[in-house]
């Protein structure tokens, strides 16, 4: 999804950090992350103004006003979309799951409900979401290739005609090729990290977010030189561009106190397929695609609801003049 960080050295062993005191933008930042850091984990119970004001510190009078001019919705319009968002990925990607199971698993309390709340948001009932899967990721994988190689489509007209037919909705289209990346399985540890978020499109903005702010920052943490992750918690291809949310993430001790309008977060562990990318930054978008589109039917496994995320070990490459680098991209995966 991203450009990787371009290290920056190791830090001052027995360097202390002094604590700094957050400007009102930062703390407001911190504090509406927390907010909908706690929405995401609490989709399924009842979400109501007080609890989540107290999650903020602010008094559910200012919390409504302040929300709303933050995210620039309604707090209730946001939850709603977030909960049929998160359930959209869920019917993609949890192919064992009955479609009440999802429904309640994001607080809808009943199957009705959710099937008029998801028509009226995405145009379609959810078991047709769920039927076009496959459809969707064919078409998005094009999007994504037309996009960084616009001059490929122009020079293969049959690509043309068969991008009609793999966007049909009605019709399941096996891979475009080979998956070609390294998949393991893995059972991970808990991590915790501090993060500075991203709000808005993925892509090249998310390359100039590490290389202006989340460095810079982590430079001043002394924090160089420690395991980095990108973790994206919104499916570009459900959610609009300017509401898609990134967290460039370091691991950080259990000591460390971040300040300012960086939050604290545990990367959950548990079991994991991991896939060994090396290449540019447009490239990572296809791998993502891919990955879904071609390795996951096929593996006996479905993703369950923790974040996927690319993990940057210190020794990832990373080549500036080129923009060759490596990295994990790590799917969260249980049983069917």
């Amino acid at each position: 999804m991203a450009q990787p960080p371009r290290r920056l050295g190791r830090p001052l062993r027995g360097a202390t950090v002094r604590r700094e005191r957050p400007t009102p933008l930062a703390a407001y930042t911190q504090r509406m992350n927390r907010v909908l850091d706690h929405i995401d984990a609490h989709l399924d119970e009842a979400l109501e103004v007080a609890a989540l004001a107290e999650v903020a510190h602010f008094s559910p009078y200012h919390f409504h006003r302040v929300f709303s001019a933050w995210m620039g919705e309604t707090l209730g319009d946001y939850v709603r979309r977030r909960r049929l968002e998160i359930a959209a990925a869920r019917l993609a990607g949890q192919l064992g799951q009955p479609i009440l199971h999802i429904a309640l698993g994001v607080g809808f309390g009943s199957g009705e409900a959710f099937s008029r709340a998801f028509k009226l948001h995405f145009g379609q009932t959810p078991s047709a979401w769920r039927a076009t899967t496959a459809a969707r990721w064919n078409s998005e994988l094009l999007h994504v290739r037309r996009r960084s190689n616009p001059d490929q489509v122009l020079r293969k007209p049959d690509q043309e005609a068969n991008a009609t037919e793999r966007d049909n909705p009605g019709v399941f289209n096996p891979p475009l090729q080979e998956f070609s990346m390294q998949v393991t399985l893995a059972t991970l540890p808990p991590t915790r990290v501090a993060y500075l978020r991203h709000i808005g499109p993925y892509g090249p903005s998310i390359a100039a977010f590490w290389q202006q702010q989340f460095l810079p920052w982590m430079r001043a943490k002394q924090l160089e030189g420690r395991p980095c992750y990108g973790i994206g918690h919104d499916d570009p291809g459900i959610t609009a561009p300017a509401n898609c949310r990134y967290d460039a993430c370091v691991e950080i001790p259990a000591d460390f106190h971040p300040g300012g309008q960086a939050g604290v977060a545990l990367l959950p562990g548990g079991a994991y397929a991991l896939a060994a990318y090396r290449g540019d930054g447009p490239g990572i978008g296809r791998a993502w695609i891919e990955f879904l589109r071609d390795w996951l039917p096929g593996s006996g496994l479905q993703i369950d609801s923790r974040p996927f995320f690319e993990h940057y070990p210190v020794d990832a490459e990373n080549d500036p003049v080129t923009g060759i680098f490596s990295c994990q991209l790590c799917i969260p995966v249980k049983p069917l």
